[in-house]
């Protein structure tokens, strides 16, 4: 069962709206964390630890809703995915040697946001591509884990369809299926979110 949901556009509470922001900080640390250290972190936990962070520091302040925003979140996600990997101890991922986690963070929320929409610069066409990225993870959270994959891989990733293949350990025909089943479900779910 997918964590996400669909959430309404309006929440009420802070709780609300830094939940809304659940899938994609998890889309966020599942692009930027090296495969074989995945099943060594504990994201989910890590996605707790910075919602928590967050509501912790946004809750004195007199309208939360108002600063919290994405790249901040994703600034202590970063933080957190950097502690976490430093207590691994592991060489697997230097993280002192590559470039800062917050700069791939944002990258990747770049390429995103392309995949989405054109550049928009506006404060109103800033609101509505958060939005539409907020929708984009909770959809990618009610895909099959295999489709998922393949969608963040290839189109969020950017990694070719042979190198997709060869980490999922499937042809790449078997690969362009995943891709194609997973992006109409993706299209559908969208679809109905915006109906809503």
């Amino acid at each position: 069962m997918p964590r996400g949901t669909l959430m309404p556009r309006e929440p009420n509470t802070l709780g609300q709206e830094l939940e809304r922001f659940r899938d994609y900080l998890h889309l966020m640390a599942r692009l930027q964390l090296d495969q074989a250290l995945q099943g060594k972190v504990d994201l989910s936990g890590v996605v707790q630890q910075t919602l928590l962070e967050a509501h912790g520091a946004l809750a004195p302040h007199p309208d939360p809703q108002a600063v919290l925003k994405a790249a901040w979140l994703r600034q202590i996600l970063a933080n957190n995915l950097r502690d976490e990997v430093r207590k691994l101890g592991t060489a697997a991922r230097a993280v002192e040697r590559e470039r800062p986690l917050e700069t791939a963070l944002a990258e990747s929320s770049s390429r995103i946001g392309a995949w989405l929409a054109a550049n928009q610069s506006s404060p109103s066409q800033k609101a509505i591509r958060q939005e539409e990225l907020l929708a984009l993870a909770a959809a990618l959270a009610f895909l099959p884990a295999d489709q998922r994959q393949a969608v963040e891989l290839h189109h969020l990733k950017g990694l070719p369809l042979a190198a997709v293949a060869e980490h999922l350990a499937r042809s790449k025909g078997a690969v362009a299926q995943l891709l194609f089943r997973g992006l109409k479900k993706l299209r559908e779910l969208l679809s109905d979110h915006e109906r809503e």
